[in-house]
């Protein structure tokens, strides 16, 4: 491990990978594809590509390119990455609308990361589809569910979301968005 103080800790999310036995990738083999990369401090989460590393790079969407070459090159899977540093998570967490209101229990609270900002948002569509008791805010490159039906009930689901804003998106749990920063924040004091 390469202890410098001018390496910046990220977390990246792939979309799609070891979802009903397709995009398979083994959490080990994309710890050494990282490695490959030149990224220190490599630590997955769950099996459904969650990685926090360190580098030297600073560019998110050139770290993002890479990655995604390098898993088309290794696995020949086209699978879309988003790249963010700690700060940017900690905002992500900080500034979810649901967390104010106690009466929402956190394990149905979901985050949609966008690649890019929506050109166009039609919310009357969007919302059209959401239950009573769901809950949607946007925010950027984000969107924040509710869903105590649970996830898979949902019609908010990521394909629909994509399908609708005509961008990318990966969709984490809440418990599976606060652990990827607390080990990110874990990788930063090492």
């Amino acid at each position: 491990m390469l202890k410098n103080t001018s390496l910046t800790t990220y977390i990246s999310i792939l979309r799609g990978i070891n979802v009903s036995g397709k995009n398979i990738i083994k959490m080990e083999a994309l710890r050494n594809l990282y490695t490959t990369i030149g990224f220190y401090d490599i630590h997955t989460y769950l099996q459904s590509g969650n990685v926090t590393f360190r580098a030297l790079a600073t560019d998110e969407q050139m770290l993002e390119q890479t990655i995604e070459q390098y898993i088309k090159k290794e696995f020949s899977l086209d699978i879309p990455v988003q790249v963010m540093n700690v700060e940017a998570l900690k905002n992500v967490i900080h500034n979810n609308p649901f967390l104010k209101d106690e009466t929402l229990d956190p394990s149905f609270f979901h985050v949609t990361f966008l690649k890019i900002p929506p050109a166009v948002v039609d919310l009357k569509a969007i919302e059209s589809k959401k239950t009573e008791q769901e809950k949607m805010a946007f925010s950027g490159k984000v969107i924040y569910l509710y869903c105590p039906e649970g996830y898979g009930n949902t019609k908010l689901n990521n394909n629909f979301l994509e399908k609708r804003l005509k961008v990318t998106a990966t969709t984490r749990n809440w418990k599976t968005t606060t652990a990827l920063l607390q080990l990110a924040q874990e990788t930063e004091i090492l």
